[in-house]
């Protein structure tokens, strides 16, 4: 993507591997965040469902051969394709191999995205005024609020406590939000739009590793802390505030989530002056 300039992160959380995935192509970029399948299944070499998810999807947009949404049903239909000669059990959704993304390509004038699910896109104009451009529908905020909750009252084993919810919202996908996961009714919930590049100055791709952490999960989502942060040292500032957090946190009852790190996928292009 010659003309721009690049800040990227990808970064393993507690995990035993980084689900996520991003990738920076000619003219495109984007960042996937797969989630494992709560069955537990694994793959070749101990691979999860999200992982491999998060990778077809990421090498169906690489190709940037096509238009966005028919990229995005590739990816969908490879998922699928992927999820049957291996046998997987398509009538329970908790089954699915699934990932949220975000992908941007650039042109002379005008950017263009595509996105689904929780990972997010950005936009900071000249005046360092931001804006998301995609819907933050926060699907899981009933269940951590729930968390945080059980970690006032002093509830152990929470996550545990909490399999028969987290279950449930696994059960809406493309039901009441979107990812891709190999269902046709992905594409339902696919957002997509174009802005032209007149005062922009930056747009950043990330998944939600990268959100900052909060003390009450009902709230808005802090992109004003991201954005200050992104904005005094770059994607690493971000990632650093956030880790910072998390470590002063690790039972993950000041700042309820579902694990103590989460894994990060993030791109910021930049524009020239």
């Amino acid at each position: 993507m010659a003309g721009y300039t690049f800040d990227w992160i990808h970064k393993q959380g507690s995990g035993k591997l980084n689900e996520d995935a991003y990738f920076l192509g000619s003219k495109i970029c984007g960042v996937f965040d797969g989630a494992t399948a709560l069955n537990g299944e694994l793959y070749e070499n101990g691979k999860t469902g999200g992982y491999l998810a998060a990778q077809l999807a990421c090498n169906a947009f690489r190709a940037n051969n096509a238009p966005l949404l028919k990229l995005t049903d590739r990816a969908n239909r490879e998922i699928l394709q992927a999820m049957q000669s291996r046998g997987v059990d398509l009538a329970y959704k908790e089954n699915l191999w699934c990932t949220s993304f975000a992908v941007v390509r650039v042109g002379a004038d005008t950017f263009e995205w595509v996105q689904s699910g929780d990972s997010l896109i950005l936009a900071i104009d000249r005046n360092d005024r931001y804006r998301v451009l995609v819907p933050d529908h926060a699907h899981d905020t009933e269940t951590l609020c729930m968390w945080r909750d059980m970690a006032a009252s002093g509830t152990p084993r929470i996550f545990e406590n909490l399999k028969e919810q987290i279950v449930a919202v696994r059960r809406q996908m493309n039901v009441t939000y979107g990812v891709l996961n190999g269902e046709p009714q992905a594409l339902d919930f696919i957002s997509r739009g174009r802005q032209n590049l007149r005062d922009i100055r930056h747009i950043l791709l990330f998944t939600d590793g990268l959100f900052i952490p909060q003390e009450d999960p009902c709230g808005a989502h802090r992109f004003d802390i991201l954005v200050e942060r992104y904005l005094s040292g770059g994607l690493q500032a971000v990632y650093d505030h956030v880790h910072q957090l998390q470590c002063a946190d690790p039972l993950c009852h000041r700042f309820p989530r579902f694990k103590p790190h989460d894994d990060v996928a993030a791109v910021a292009i930049s524009m020239g002056a």
